[in-house]
């Protein structure tokens, strides 16, 4: 089970550099075992209608989220209190630490291309890395 960081899926939606990388492992990936949480739906959101690229989130949450394809998941304000708190242990940015709190909530692998889920506890994968595992 996996929880997919931000810059995961903007990889793929803005065909960066890492963007076969990410298809491979959501190709050999079930449905079932992909989260992505609200604040990167939203963070997502913001960058793709700054980018002038609305159609394009529009088709992704149609492919994706409106689709099942990957389950959304949200923290609850109780558990903010867990993200602050996980923010200051590890020294990482809110966005961060709402991911990791996420993922130990669920007992779910991070995802991502940021090294910083690297000086915590539960770390993270690369999808070529989470890809190479099966």
């Amino acid at each position: 089970m996996y929880l997919l960081d931000t810059n995961v899926l903007i990889e793929v939606l803005l065909g960066q550099e890492r963007t076969d990388e990410v298809k491979l492992f959501l190709a050999a990936t079930p449905s079932a075992q992909l989260h992505l949480t609200d604040f990167s739906l939203y963070s997502i959101g913001i960058l793709m209608v700054r980018e002038k690229r609305g159609a394009a989130f529009q088709s992704f949450l149609d492919d994706t989220l409106l689709s099942g394809k990957i389950i959304m998941i949200a923290l609850s304000p109780r558990d903010l209190r867990q993200v602050i708190r996980t923010a200051e242990r590890y020294r990482l940015d809110f966005d961060d630490a709402y991911q990791l709190v996420a993922a130990e909530k669920l007992d779910l692998t991070v995802i991502s291309f940021d090294s910083h889920f690297d000086k915590t506890e539960r770390g993270r994968k690369t999808p070529a890395q989470a890809t190479k595992r099966r």
